[in-house]
């Protein structure tokens, strides 16, 4: 039986994400991010394609590596403005019952104990349907906006993730027991205290004796996303993630990066197949292949080359405007995103990138491939992509916004469900059981279950 694709969509709330320069096509809404009926829309449509979930992106401090400072990102919308993706989730459930939520917050500059409250209130609100992407953060900017000179080494903000994740785990999964909540109007009693439990946790990064101020939400724990391919994030991946997001421009850069995964899941005590791989990918889908190529030269001609070298600028952590467009892309090993420079350096060893180069291939759709052709074409290629690869789906960005998420449901997705490769109704349950066709809880030996298996233990 053919494996079942996984979809995400995957949007910023900001005018521009993947695609610099498409904010000025005539029929891009992305410029109405500020207004609330675009998302509303967006989630109608994702429902109405049985996609998973949508998958929102955020950064925090603007990039501000190409020139020096951040004036490319301000003229050429790089990302900014970017809005608060939390505060869209409610409203978007509110006009949607099964689509998902993967929303991406940094836990390098908040403290776990609000951050848990947050996410819990979430999961309650959309019953069950959320998702945190980890992340650590990648700029400076965003460490000098929050206080600190720059921000910690690349893999000292895994060592802080770790630590992270058992507080919140200790939150989520071990203050309230299950059954502590009551709310028996005879006794006016609505939970029992001796089933409510603080959690203390005491490290060298972080410090914390705290009741957890929300009851359990159906899932506890959020569904997990995590998108680090480094050594440290892989290592981070294979004990925490339930999705893991994975970028890079050809099957030849992902492939191995897959396979690193599953063998890592695999040396941690969890089976291979435990987690859901989504790869970054690009549809432009016309009636025919002709109708596709014209549509992919005219997105084209609207592409913003500076704001390109912008986003590849912080993503990398290197200044580009100081680089003649056809220098070649050598490796420089920093604290910025290392899967990304290896997309465009070392990762794909038959492939030497300029600065042009590169820069062409993100202004569409970012760092991932792009299929261009007819529904069927596309629907084939994608399979045939996932297949080589071994990733679950894809996190399908966009060119135009609406236009396409509204082609891939009318044209690619239909191809699909016709060859058995997509869901044609949604499984019930919670966003963890939908993925997973589990529990809506995680269980060891994942530590979030391990932590609500200790609750005497804090």
């Amino acid at each position: 039986m053919p494996r079942e694709i996984r979809l995400n969509a995957f949007v910023m709330n900001a005018p521009v994400h993947q695609s610099p320069g498409l904010w000025r096509h005539p029929r891009d809404r992305a410029t109405s991010f500020n207004r609330l009926d675009l998302w509303l829309d967006l989630a109608r449509l994702w429902e109405r394609g049985l996609f998973d979930g949508v998958f929102l992106a955020d950064v925090l401090g603007p990039y501000d590596v190409y020139g020096g400072d951040a004036r490319a990102a301000v003229a050429h919308a790089a990302q900014l403005p970017a809005n608060d993706p939390m505060l869209l989730i409610p409203a978007m459930a509110a006009v949607t019952r099964h689509l998902g939520f993967g929303v991406t917050v940094s836990l390098s500059y908040e403290h776990p104990y609000p951050l848990a409250r947050r996410f819990s209130t979430l999961d309650h609100l959309t019953g069950g349907r959320v998702g945190w992407n980890i992340v650590t953060s990648y700029l400076d900017s965003a460490a000098r906006a929050l206080g600190q000179s720059r921000q910690r080494a690349h893999d000292d903000r895994y060592a802080l993730a770790e630590d992270y994740m058992e507080a919140v785990y200790k939150l989520w999964e071990g203050s309230w027991e299950e059954g502590a909540v009551l709310a028996d109007r005879a006794s006016g009693r609505y939970a029992d205290p001796d089933r409510v439990h603080v959690v203390r946790h005491e490290s060298r990064h972080l410090q914390m004796e705290a009741l957890h101020l929300v009851e359990p939400s159906p899932q506890r724990t959020p569904v997990l996303y995590q998108a680090g391919s480094s050594p440290a994030g892989l290592a981070f991946a294979a004990r925490h993630a339930e999705c893991v997001f994975v970028s890079g421009p050809s099957a030849a850069v992902i492939r191995p990066r897959v396979a690193r995964l599953r063998q890592a899941l695999a040396e941690a005590g969890r089976t291979p197949d435990s987690v859901k791989v989504f790869a970054l990918a690009t549809a432009v889908i016309g009636r025919s292949e002709a109708e596709a190529r014209e549509k992919l030269a005219e997105y084209r001609s609207y592409v913003d080359p500076v704001g390109a070298l912008t986003l590849m600028g912080g993503w990398l952590g290197v200044d580009f405007s100081s680089y003649a467009l056809d220098q070649k892309i050598r490796y420089i090993d920093n604290d910025a995103g290392r899967a990304a420079m290896e997309n465009f350096t070392r990762a794909d060893p038959g492939r030497d990138w300029t600065v042009r180069e590169a820069a062409e291939h993100v202004a569409i759709g970012g760092a991932g491939p792009v299929f261009v052709g007819s529904g069927r074409a596309v629907a084939e290629e994608m399979a045939a992509w996932a297949e080589s690869t071994g990733v679950d789906g894809f996190n399908l960005a966009y060119a135009v916004l609406p236009e396409s998420f509204e082609d891939a449901v009318s044209f690619l997705i239909p191809e699909w469900q016709a060859r058995g490769l997509y869901k044609t109704a949604y499984a019930p349950g919670t966003l963890r059981e939908k993925l997973s066709g589990g529990s809506r809880l995680l269980s060891p030996p994942h530590p979030a279950g391990l932590a609500r298996m200790s609750q005497s233990a804090f």
